[in-house]
């Protein structure tokens, strides 16, 4: 098995130190801004900055709910530095400790509400979004390939190009330059030639990067490209606009509201599939683990193991699937997934240091240019590991 440094927190100069010392001080102060907390949660989540960024690692406390999970896959780490912990597992721990902080789980007034909820209300109820849906009155007019194409290119780039930039876009290759890696193909392929296709996706953001996923999930399962979709949300708040299943429901909602007949018609479409469970909403504890898709549990591999394809989304997936370590670029995409229940497909843009499948003489053009190219958000991948080579 191939192998590779893991990504540490506080390694200095790196993205992830910064992500803890310059992008959590300004997460926390949005969250506190965002939503009316007492004294109690705005100090727990002051001495969770505090702590992150120049302390030491401390468990849950035993009243907590997940104590005992925590404090397994936590051990040897507690009492030493943020910095020393691996960036997957302490990004990780910071969200849920921020959970525990705006007191998400403990009983009492703000128990189950979410600390970026406003966050993603606001997107969802944002103009840009209003303009989406009444692009979707152009899907129809596409041929079907095209459309497939469209909504895919919508679904990896999220909300950095808007689904309607994407439907009337007058060729698929606008993001061309942009796209390291493109198995689009064989995604397709994989699904048209299978009998009764059964798909997994692994959601990422709410808002405006749910919506075309939701939007692409309608059009596999119109064409019959599916025959059934689950949808794995996480089962609470995390990372900032991971999806949830509220998420799911409220983008259904926005889809049916409009503007537009045929949003109305793909959000109905969605609740009805919903009903009929063609469409299934799942979740599992593991997909708030701090841990590789390596190290996925059995009950949820069953699961997985029975898809035609499971679709990973985002960039936190990827890096969860390929594992966070410091690849060689060039090192095979299909090498480092085979290991997952399922064939997979990664739609991902890039926004952190985990890079692999890629040529190398686009490395080194990439390289040359001494741009962020692996963090800036400016690049994207879709990798195929194919039936036949899983």
């Amino acid at each position: 098995m191939p192998t590779a440094p893991v990504i540490l927190s506080g390694t200095p100069g790196s993205f992830a130190r910064d992500v803890f010392h310059e992008r959590h001080p300004k997460l926390i102060q949005q969250v506190l801004d965002a939503l009316p907390y007492g004294p109690a949660e705005r100090q727990a989540a002051e001495q969770l900055l505090a702590e992150s960024t120049s302390g030491l690692l401390r468990p849950l406390d035993d009243s907590a709910h997940d104590h005992t999970q925590w404090a397994a896959w936590g051990s040897g780490l507690y009492g030493r530095t943020w910095g020393e912990a691996p960036f997957l597992w302490a990004e990780s721990y910071f969200y849920r400790r921020l959970l525990e902080a705006t007191g998400f789980f403990r009983p009492g007034a703000w128990q189950g509400i979410d600390p970026f909820a406003p966050f993603k209300n606001a997107e969802l109820a944002g103009a840009a979004v209003d303009s989406e849906l009444a692009a979707l009155a152009e899907l129809p007019l596409l041929p079907e390939e095209a459309r497939f194409e469209a909504l895919l290119s919508s679904a990896l780039w999220g909300n950095r190009a808007d689904l309607s930039f994407q439907i009337t876009a007058s060729t698929a290759g606008d993001h061309s330059s942009a796209l390291l890696v493109d198995d689009s193909a064989a995604l397709r392929e994989t699904l048209a030639t299978a009998d009764n296709p059964q798909v997994s996706l692994l959601a990422d953001n709410a808002g405006r990067e749910l919506l075309p996923d939701l939007v692409l999930l309608d059009h596999l399962l119109t064409t019959g490209l599916a025959a059934e979709v689950a949808l794995y949300v996480k089962p609470a708040p995390y990372y900032v606009s991971d999806a949830t299943t509220a998420d799911v429901l409220a983008t259904v909602e926005r889809l049916v509201a409009g503007p537009g007949q045929e949003a109305e018609l793909i959000g109905r479409r969605l609740w009805n599939a919903m009903s009929k469970g063609t469409l299934t909403i799942r979740t599992h504890p593991f997909l708030l683990a701090p841990l590789p898709f390596h190290d996925i549990p059995s009950d949820l591999r069953s699961e997985l193991a029975g898809s035609t394809l499971t679709i990973v989304k985002g960039d936190l997936n990827y890096r969860r699937l390929v594992g966070d370590q410091l690849w060689a670029a060039s090192e095979p995409f299909a090498g480092l997934v085979s290991h997952f229940p399922s064939p997979v497909a990664a739609l991902r843009t890039l926004k952190s240091d985990v890079a692999v499948g890629l040529d190398a003489a686009v490395v080194a053009r990439l390289d040359a240019t001494g741009e962020s190219w692996r963090t800036s958000g400016t690049y994207g991948l879709i990798q195929v590991c194919s039936p036949a080579q899983h």
